[in-house]
């Protein structure tokens, strides 16, 4: 069963053909089976990221999903600041890092679409004046957005 609605999967498979025009890699750091967790499952929520991304991958052939094993790939992890899972970390023209923990579900699931837009393209939607604002940077900034679902 799809957890997209066909209706939203044709919406943005066609946001997809038409905006997304580089390759996204799309991280995807998850955990197998372990003696702690139940045996088959995945992290909490885990099954149901790899699901979600598994759909959305699909939706362009543009995306390619990468599946991580957190404890068996620990270095990869550690080199990209994934401190914890489920967690995805989107690669493509874009110079930096987007990420997500947890899973981007709700209203965090269309900013995952837009961020996949963005990291294709290697720009935002940011004004003029914040891309001069933020040029004035000197010194890296990590930027980290808290979501709750209430």
């Amino acid at each position: 069963m799809a957890i997209v609605s066909k209706r939203d999967q044709d919406t943005i498979r066609t946001l997809f053909d038409k905006e997304v025009l580089e390759p996204v890699e799309l991280a995807y750091f998850t955990q197998k089976q372990s003696a702690l967790l139940m045996p088959g499952h995945e992290c909490r929520y885990c099954q149901e990221t790899r699901e979600l991304l598994e759909e959305v991958s699909g939706l362009s052939d543009k995306l390619h999903l990468k599946v991580h094993d957190f404890v068996a790939e620990a270095a990869l992890a550690s080199t990209a600041g994934i401190g914890q899972i489920p967690a995805l970390e989107l690669k493509g023209k874009a110079k930096g890092r987007v990420r997500f923990f947890g899973v981007p579900s709700g209203y965090e699931f269309s900013t995952l679409i837009e961020s996949i837009v963005d990291v294709a393209k290697g720009e935002t939607r940011l004004s003029s004046a914040a891309k001069a604002q933020l040029a004035t940077l000197t010194n890296p900034v990590h930027i980290q957005v808290f979501v709750t679902p209430t």
